[in-house]
């Protein structure tokens, strides 16, 4: 008998160390397990309080054991839930997924409360009486705080949205396959359609469309135009103040700014579009009226500027074919200077008709065509240019190019420059009296070599004609591009844009009986010109 009782009592030490054991490992598992776990006795005292729970409340162990978990633990709004949840696992009833608030403590403090969502399960002993709770949870604070954000968002949008005051615009707003959403009071009242009678509806076709049937569109275009606007905020593409008109139920026609504006989930991503409506007044309809008119006068503008453009260079490729016809046959160094002075001409006219980009000019980043030429043709189709207008005029037009100058080979923009010189020379006789005689155009230069690198030369040409000169707004025109210019003026600030580009300016001064366009630019010597004067 006393070795059974001896063998009962080995055995039963043997299971109560596999019990501590057993148990040691579970109070192991529990503290590094990456949930938060804590636990209280029968008292809803804490008995037990893992590292990630630790960790998300900043609330070290050491502090939260033996503190009350409804009194000291759990913030005034959750207190109500926690003490329902304790109460009924202690008699056995374990519920799961409840949502439960934690007090932060230290370096956490900054958030008002970590927020589980915790399974409740009964702490029993060998008995099997309970003996406390232990819960196990889930951190969803960040969702939770995204997801309240969202909410109270939503609460403001509805708020906003479905508010009668007349501070609220028409809004109406469709879904990410275009059916209506959204048709708010201020909506209803400006088309005479109420929520119920749009929502679920397509917005283009079934509520705006060519059909009688809701609000509608005055022609297919308009339609089109509002089925592109609503795509582009569908694809992120946000459109602002368009001239949106339709129909009310009354059949009054509506006129107004429409502002498109994509929709968004809490997640970013694109649900929808919203679009609001600005009625415009009188004033602001007038003014939209004439911009829409001055657009198609523009373009109108821009249709006649390209077929004048077109229409220009039919017949000067008649004239380039026969002055090519001409240089085949014999002719005098005098003819071959004449056709040479042409064939300028014609190079800078189909230069003009190409200038299609003339901001790419006014921003200074027009890209010049330099190339080696020599300065004696340049001048002399410079002068060509002016010779007719000067002899209608009765005004002799004297000109002085030293030889040295002319047979100077230079790199450059040739076309530019002969543009350039040829608009002053223009304007310079067009702003001369008949009865004053003569127009003049000087040129000089002074050759320089800087850091022993190429040779540059720097002209000064001056264009000179007698009278009162250019009128002044025409000056200002030149320096300061502004709105009403006139055509000359466009020219001379073309002009002296281009010769930015190449590194000069130009001046008009006003002398006692003379005025002058003042021309600086310089120019690099042609590599070639500077051997064959080393030879």
């Amino acid at each position: 008998m006393t070795m059974i009782d001896a063998h009962l009592n080995d055995l039963k030490i043997q299971g109560m160390d596999e019990l501590s054991t057993a148990a040691n490992e579970m109070v192991r598992v529990i503290e590094t397990a990456t949930a938060p776990i804590l636990a209280v006795d029968s008292k809803g005292y804490i008995n037990g309080w893992n590292s990630k729970v630790a960790e998300l409340t900043g609330l070290p162990e050491s502090e939260a054991m033996g503190r009350s978990l409804v009194k000291d633990l759990t913030p005034e709004e959750s207190v109500e839930t926690v003490e329902r949840l304790l109460y009924l696992a202690l008699q056995g009833e374990e519920e799961q997924n409840v949502e439960i608030k934690l007090c932060t403590y230290g370096a956490q403090k900054e958030k008002e409360a970590v927020i589980l969502i915790v399974n409740a399960c009964t702490s029993r002993d060998v008995t099997e009486m309970i003996v406390g709770v232990c819960f196990v949870g889930h951190d969803v604070t960040s969702q939770k705080v995204v997801m309240d954000k969202f909410t109270r968002i939503q609460g403001d949008y509805k708020a906003i949205v479905q508010n009668p005051s007349p501070l609220i615009p028409p809004i109406f707003g469709s879904d990410e396959y275009g059916y209506c959403s959204e048709w708010n009071p201020a909506m209803e009242k400006l088309s005479g359609w109420t929520k119920e009678d749009v929502i679920g509806k397509m917005l283009v076709g079934e509520i705006f469309g060519m059909q009688m049937k809701c609000c509608r569109l005055k022609e297919q275009d308009d339609m089109t135009r509002f089925m592109v606007i609503l795509n582009s905020a569908m694809d992120g593409q946000d459109s602002e103040k368009v001239p949106f008109a339709f129909f009310d139920r009354q059949g009054k026609y509506v006129e107004a700014l429409l502002t498109a504006n994509k929709r968004t989930d809490a997640d970013g991503v694109i649900t929808g579009a919203f679009c609001f409506l600005q009625v415009a007044s009188m004033e602001v309809l007038q003014a939209l009226t004439v911009q829409r008119a001055t657009e198609r006068v523009a373009l109108a503008k821009l249709k006649e500027l390209a077929y004048i453009r077109q229409e220009a260079k039919n017949p000067l490729y008649g004239i380039m074919f026969t002055r090519k016809l001409i240089e085949d046959t014999h002719l005098t160094e005098e003819q071959k200077q004449f056709i040479e002075t042409s064939a300028l001409c014609e190079r800078q006219l189909r230069k003009i008709l190409d200038d299609m980009d003339l901001e790419s000019i006014e921003d200074g980043y027009l890209e010049l065509d330099t190339g080696e030429f020599v300065m004696g043709p340049v001048m002399d189709a410079v002068i060509s240019q002016g010779m007719i207008t000067s002899r209608e005029k009765g005004l002799r037009l004297n000109w002085e190019t030293p030889r040295d100058i002319k047979t100077l080979r230079l790199f450059g923009d040739q076309v530019r420059l002969q543009q350039i010189l040829a608009d002053f020379l223009l304007n310079a006789i067009r702003f001369t009296p008949s009865s004053e005689g003569w127009v003049g155009i000087k040129v000089s230069s002074s050759r320089h070599r800087p850091g022993g690198g190429v040779h540059v030369v720097r002209f000064e040409i001056r264009v000179t004609h007698p009278g009162a000169g250019l009128p002044e707004e025409l000056v200002q025109e030149m320096f300061d591009r502004g709105r009403g210019m006139t055509q000359e003026g466009l020219g001379l600030n073309m002009c002296r844009k281009l010769l930015k580009l190449m590194g000069g300016d130009v001046q008009y001064i006003r002398e006692v009986g003379k005025c002058y366009f003042f021309v600086k630019v310089q120019l690099s010597k042609a590599q070639t010109d500077d051997a064959a004067s080393v030879k």
